[in-house]
């Protein structure tokens, strides 16, 4: 049954207020920080419940995030455990070292899967880089689609059956999401699903994610504000440290946008949606910015993982419009995916490149270029959805928040 968080200090439901779904072995959120509020929605009730269906376009409408219990449903329970051992592979990784994982790292290649290492992206206006490192591991060459797959280190070979398993899952939650707001949308059937198969090439990839903790007296953004710029993301994480900033339309009146934390959930993912999504849907469903710093408290003295998988439309899939009418001012030939996610990806990666690394005002710029800032359109604070219309043009569209 779906709930939302009534007030933004702690997690509540209407059947169990009480109910402790904190992770064991780790230490616990802070229960006097504040929180944002997204909705706590039930894939049990999904499958069931038209009210379920409805209070998740509502969730995808108003703020782009919501919780999924996968409790009490066989994909669910698969999720769970499937999730648990992907995180198992973290450690396993990134425990080969940066100097060995530098192979992986395709981006000189024009590619984003593979290897990012520590400190090779700028996050913010002054210039400061990021604090994490991630591997990202390709749908298609783990599922046999590639016709070139890029070199993987042993394990992801040893794990693959794993990985396959887990991606396969994870692709039939964001199929069945999909068929419940083609339903909302009055789009035709599968015509989302039909951009986003599983066996056909596309951008899709779990990423495995270490961010160590931070000296307490010297804690930056691990990862600066953005907005997805894929289609749906699937998150499991266990520490604090996910932030977002919520729209002033879901907060009290006279309550000005702060960045919030996003309390993690035992036994629950946390959805949201990005950029080709609110292309498709010409701005109905939301692609909300977002940021990830220490986590809060005592998890900050703890390595912070988190486990994703990022679906993408598929890479021949033109980003153009699916629902009413075209806008002023918006173009309806775009980019197709593989472009787009190439852009996007890259667009901030050049810090450190190949031993390369950028001055500080060079980051500066880097930064103010890749369009992350906030703008002002109609009188009301605006984030920027930016895409290519042709090789000569940018066109920026933008995302009221």
């Amino acid at each position: 049954m779906a709930t939302q968080i009534q007030t933004v200090t702690s997690i509540s439901t209407s059947t169990d207020p009480v109910e402790n779904l904190s992770f064991r072995r780790l230490p616990p959120f802070p229960d006097d920080m504040p929180t944002a509020p997204l909705h706590r929605l039930s894939l049990s009730a999904l499958r069931k419940t038209v009210v379920e269906s409805e209070a998740l376009f509502a969730a995808s409408k108003n703020l782009g995030f919501f919780y999924l219990d996968l409790r009490d449903d066989d994909l669910g329970n698969a999720l769970i455990q499937g999730s648990d051992q992907v995180f198992g592979i973290g450690p396993d990784i990134f425990d080969l070292g940066r100097e060995k994982l530098a192979k992986y790292d395709h981006a000189a290649k024009g590619s984003i899967m593979g290897y990012k290492g520590y400190g090779s992206q700028v996050v913010d206006e002054k210039g400061n880089l990021d604090r994490n490192e991630f591997f990202n591991i390709p749908k298609d060459d783990i599922l046999g689609i590639s016709q070139e797959p890029l070199p993987q280190p042993d394990i992801i070979h040893q794990r693959a059956d794993l990985l396959k398993s887990f991606m396969t899952n994870a692709h039939k939650l964001v199929t069945l999401i999909f068929t419940h707001l083609e339903k909302h949308l009055q789009l035709p059937p599968q015509a989302l699903t039909s951009l986003h198969r599983l066996t056909s090439p596309s951008g899709d990839h779990i990423r495995l994610i270490r961010a160590p903790a931070q000296p307490p007296s010297d804690l930056r953004t691990s990862l600066g504000k953005h907005t997805d710029f894929g289609s749906i993301t699937i998150l499991f994480n266990r520490l604090g440290g996910l932030q977002i900033l919520p729209p002033p339309a879901i907060l009290p009146p006279g309550q000005s946008p702060e960045w919030m934390y996003v309390k993690p959930i035992r036994d629950h993912c946390i959805i949201n949606f990005g950029d080709a999504m609110t292309k498709f849907t010409r701005g109905v469903v939301r692609s909300n910015i977002h940021r990830v710093v220490a986590p809060p408290g005592q998890q900050g003295t703890e390595t912070r993982w988190s486990v994703v998988y990022f679906g993408r439309p598929e890479d021949d899939v033109v980003l153009r419009g699916l629902v009413g009418e075209k806008k002023y001012g918006e173009e309806e030939e775009g980019m197709n995916a593989k472009e787009w996610i190439k852009l996007q990806g890259l667009r901030l990666r050049n810090a450190n490149v190949a031993g390369k690394e950028m001055g500080l005002e060079e980051r500066r710029k880097l930064w103010e270029e890749s369009g992350r800032g906030y703008l002002v359109c109609n009188n009301v604070r605006c984030a920027p959805f930016t895409i290519r219309t042709s090789s000569a043009s940018i066109r920026s569209y933008f995302v009221e928040m």
